[in-house]
């Protein structure tokens, strides 16, 4: 007997929050506007569907309105209409409710999300006479399509995007910061200043990483000499796009042998590596039979920054590698569970899973600090990939510069800055963090300001590429 996915219930509050209720489980989802709250609700059930390895069903409520949703773990979803209401007695007979048996109509969830009900003949005037369209001729098209087409000429009954997008204030974003939010706390909100150019130019930022992406995406990060910050930078990346897009976000070890990246995660209840997954991977060869409850126990979940780490094998007495086979077929299998990739890469340039991670890379990271050596060494890396092929990558890879101390060398980083300027696509600087200095698991709450600001900026216009 198989246990049914529970079924969720989200409360929509505003236009940019909502609850997800899951049993006895509640999750708050928040969003720069109505457009990215809906995606991200969406996701919220898909995380559902994915780890039952069957469609999961919610059901959306505002006010007195609810709305049925099904949502497949591949992230399409299925649009139902709400329950007709009765005919009054005297009307028309030649006036039909809408049928139940209307077909469901699928769509892919990187499409623009529309939730309609299905249209129904508009109500004749009742001094015309009304005649019915003959049964042989009546539409067979999802209500989408047919509400669509102007050779059927119906009118649809409003969505739930419809009601979101009618308030007149729906993506009116509420200041939270400077004199700006104190006077709308003051006033209650009766008067209430846009954001100011900070905060505004924050959630642009933020808005920018939470764009909706059309296929699962995969970011590398690239320098092939040690202590370059390759680690940092993937593990900030990943908690940057997991805590503003609700999950569905990895950061992957790829190195041939032992890497770090799973050292500087939080702690998790087990040790399990890549080389564990890819010698499991028959576990997955049925998704029905697998979901992301059974890829649980070979990740390492970072709550509250919500993304997961697949950490490089950490045997020291092993004897097994990663190589560019290994690293496609996990690519394969993690492509099916996360929206967005981020890989930390070894200092072999050499090796063959190496080059198979910038092969399938949507976006190049160039990481250095602000030193001759370290950022010599990532120009190099640069010349390396014209040669071998991936210059089109490179011109679309954007180059993060750290600084190595409190007091960076400015001029040298002024220098670096236009080389790399002139190389990839864009530079972004981030300034040197005390709490990162012990290489420790990351404490994501101890990074200053200044530190999650740059890594903000470094997400967005990563984000911008994809």
């Amino acid at each position: 007997m198989t246990t049914r996915t529970p079924e969720a219930t989200v409360h929509i509050l505003s236009s940019t929050v909502a609850e997800v209720h899951v049993g006895s489980d509640v999750e708050e989802v928040i969003a720069a506007d109505s457009r990215a709250l809906r995606d991200r609700v969406v996701e919220e059930i898909r995380l559902l569907a994915a780890s039952a390895g069957e469609p999961a069903h919610a059901t959306l409520v505002e006010g007195s309105s609810r709305w049925p949703l099904i949502v497949h773990p591949d992230g399409t979803f299925a649009e139902s209409a709400p329950a007709a209401a009765a005919a009054p007695a005297a009307e028309p007979a030649s006036v039909e409710p809408a049928s139940a048996a209307e077909p469901l109509s699928v769509v892919p969830l990187s499409a623009p999300v529309s939730i309609s009900a299905a249209p129904v003949p508009a109500p004749a005037p009742a001094a015309t006479s009304v005649v019915e369209e003959a049964p042989a001729t009546r539409s067979t098209e999802p209500p989408l399509t047919r509400a669509s087409s102007s050779a059927a000429r119906e009118i649809a009954k409003p969505t739930v995007q419809d009601l979101l997008d009618s308030r007149d204030d729906g993506d009116k974003p509420r200041a939270t910061e400077g004199w700006q939010a104190a006077v709308r706390r003051a006033t209650g909100g009766l008067i209430s200043p846009q954001p100011g150019r900070g905060e505004q130019s924050r959630l642009d930022r933020e808005k920018r990483v939470q764009r909706r992406l059309d296929a699962p995406r995969t970011i590398v990060v690239l320098n092939p000499k040690g202590g370059a910050h390759k680690t940092t930078s993937t593990l900030l990346l990943a908690a940057t796009f997991g805590t503003l897009r609700g999950g569905a976000t990895l950061a992957w070890d790829n190195n041939e042998t032992r890497g770090t990246l799973g050292w500087r995660a939080q702690n998790a209840p087990h040790h399990r590596t890549a080389v564990d997954l890819l010698e499991d991977l028959d576990r997955f060869s049925d998704p029905s039979a697998s979901g992301l409850a059974t890829l649980d126990t070979y990740v390492r979940t970072q709550v509250d920054a919500r993304f997961d780490v697949l950490a490089s094998d950490e045997d020291a007495a092993a004897s097994s590698t990663i190589d560019a086979v290994a690293f496609d077929r996990l690519h394969g299998l993690l492509r099916r569970y996360y929206r967005l990739m981020i890989v930390d890469t070894g200092n072999n340039m050499r090796a063959s899973n190496w080059i198979a991670s910038v092969a399938a890379a949507d976006q190049l990271v160039i990481v250095s600090t602000v030193r001759e050596d370290t950022a010599a060494s990532a120009a190099w890396l640069l010349d390396g990939l014209r040669e071998k092929g991936f210059g089109d990558k490179v011109d679309r890879a954007i180059t993060v510069l750290t600084a190595p101390s409190s007091r960076p060398d400015k001029k040298l980083e002024a220098r670096l800055t236009r080389h790399f300027q002139q190389v990839t696509s864009g530079v972004v600087i981030a300034p040197f963090d005390a709490s990162l200095v012990d290489g420790g698991p990351i404490d994501f709450d101890a990074l200053s300001p200044e530190t999650g600001d740059a890594w903000l900026t470094a997400a967005a216009t990563i984000a911008d590429r994809l």
